[in-house]
């Protein structure tokens, strides 16, 4: 094949049918792999010029910056793709109510593993020398409420980006069950790093959250049990343990 039939081959993806998928699969990993480089807390805490940082405290403004670093990159800017470039709906990535019985039924039903899991989680001392990314949240009840606030953004950019924007974006091209998977692997990447329990977890989590994507037509039931599990981990390493 000529070099012009080959570039030709390949601009062709970015025409018809082909062009959201695409561009999805092309901007997604960009915007994960700049997330986690330059979102990363430690990165920031030493980045940030001393006029930005809150209390005194570089490790608890990194990790704020963090996550609203994760909620612009994985979520804010995906989201005006599909409103500005792909001219769709949210609702149709998820961000929306849904099916409200099958969303209820789903966090009744879930929600108290996710509870369980996060203290099982507490005590394990790989995770407690990860956790929490805000080193500062037990501090007082006050700092704590701020994490716990700022750390939703984070996970509104998480579940956006992998079960939203990934997801529902390249369903339609790859079918549902590709399309879980390309999200599953993409998520477990970013996982790396953690202690391994973690690692493998996230591949489990993430095709549940997949399919409750899917069951439920809405994004809120994963992003409900996903923080539930963050956020409880969290207190029990600051007021538990």
């Amino acid at each position: 094949m000529s070099g012009r039939a080959a570039w030709e081959g390949m601009m062709s993806a970015f025409r018809g049918d082909q062009f959201k998928p695409t561009v999805i699969l092309f901007v997604a990993p960009f915007l994960m792999v700049t997330w986690k480089y330059f979102g990363d807390p430690k990165y920031l805490a030493a980045a940030l010029p001393d006029a930005c940082v809150l209390w005194n405290d570089r490790g608890a403004t990194g990790a704020m910056a963090s996550f609203l670093a994760g909620f612009v990159l994985l979520g804010l800017i995906p989201a005006l793709m599909v409103r500005f470039c792909f001219h769709e709906r949210l609702a149709d990535y998820g961000v929306c109510l849904g099916d409200k019985v099958r969303t209820l039924r789903s966090m009744l039903v879930l929600c108290p593993g996710f509870l369980l899991a996060g203290y099982i989680a507490s005590t394990d001392s790989a995770v407690q020398a990860q956790y929490p990314i805000n080193p500062s949240a037990g501090q007082s009840p006050g700092m704590f409420a701020v994490h716990a606030a700022t750390y939703l953004l984070f996970y509104l950019g998480w579940e956006f980006q992998f079960r939203g924007f990934l997801q529902f974006g390249i369903r339609h091209r790859l079918g549902d069950v590709n399309a879980l998977l390309v999200q599953v692997l993409a998520s477990g990447i970013l996982h790396l790093g953690r202690q391994a329990s973690e690692t493998y977890a996230s591949f489990f989590a993430g095709v549940l959250w997949g399919v409750l994507a899917f069951r439920t037509r809405s994004l809120l039931s994963g992003l409900v049990q996903h923080y539930l599990l963050g956020v409880t981990l969290d207190w029990f390493l600051c007021y538990w343990r």
